[in-house]
């Protein structure tokens, strides 16, 4: 089949299993260029699977991932990389390499290009600080020696090390309490409307996605149970989207974002 010039990712005919265990079954997806995609559904319901297969970390048992409109599974490995150069990932703790300061994290993909000199990849790191709004005077400091919500500024700006096209948030605002999870849902839409990014998120967080998310999947039951607006999927009839979206703290949560629940 043709790829299509307005899916930035497309899934089709997916299925995913680790032995006898059936995490996906034809999920059909497409990605729109510039649009926040939200992946929502319960613990085991495949969200991070999805995303490290959209990335190639992982090969799905059937169906193709295409990425820029090139299949992800079977690339060669320079394809892959040039791909991946184009994109960023937010892991859901930010997985900092620990032993490496936060200059040297954020440093490493572009020392991976193996075309820019240190000169310029230290105005760069600086400049992604900067985006991220965290002072210059951290940029010495160790992983340990940080906040969560630092971590988190941290990790983003070293997902934006590459200026990718597509950015992946795995879970963005776990761990992080109320007031900084907000400060970080405004700090991603600020970025987005600057950049012009397309962005897949992961999330179980309703405030997160209520601010974020453009479309939203709803992953269930080994398939995509559910995929549009938020208003959409929450006026969906399934016993899942009804526990999930409107029980008591759904319904606050959607209501105090102005959704009539």
């Amino acid at each position: 089949m043709m790829a299509n010039t307005d899916c930035i990712i497309e899934v089709e005919g997916l299925h995913s299993r680790f032995g006898n265990h059936v995490v996906h079954e034809d999920i059909n997806l497409c990605v729109h260029r510039g649009e926040v995609l939200a992946l929502v559904g319960s613990s085991g319901s495949g969200k991070t699977v999805l995303l490290r297969q959209m990335l190639g970390l992982e090969t799905p048992a059937q169906g193709v991932v295409r990425v820029f409109g090139q299949p992800v599974h079977g690339a060669d490995r320079n394809e892959l990389q040039g791909m991946r150069n184009r994109c960023g990932i937010l892991f859901q703790k930010g997985a900092l390499f620990s032993a490496l300061s936060v200059f040297d994290n954020i440093a490493l993909p572009m020392r991976e290009l193996r075309t820019l000199d240190e000169r310029m990849i230290r105005d760069l790191v600086m400049l992604k600080l900067k985006m991220v709004e965290i002072d210059a005077e951290h940029a010495n400091k160790m992983p340990a020696e940080l906040s969560g919500g630092m971590i988190k500024r941290i990790a983003l700006a070293r997902a934006m090390a590459l200026d990718p096209e597509l950015l992946f948030l795995d879970e963005p605002t776990s761990g992080l309490d109320p007031v900084l999870s907000e400060g970080f849902v405004k700090l991603i839409q600020a970025l987005r409307s600057e950049l012009t990014l397309t962005i897949v998120m992961a999330t179980h967080d309703l405030d997160t996605l209520a601010a974020l998310a453009d479309r939203v999947a709803v992953l269930a039951e080994q398939r995509l149970l559910a995929l549009g607006s938020l208003g959409e999927v929450i006026s969906t009839s399934h016993p899942f989207i009804s526990k999930f979206f409107l029980g008591e703290r759904g319904k606050k949560t959607l209501g105090n974002n102005g959704y009539i629940v």
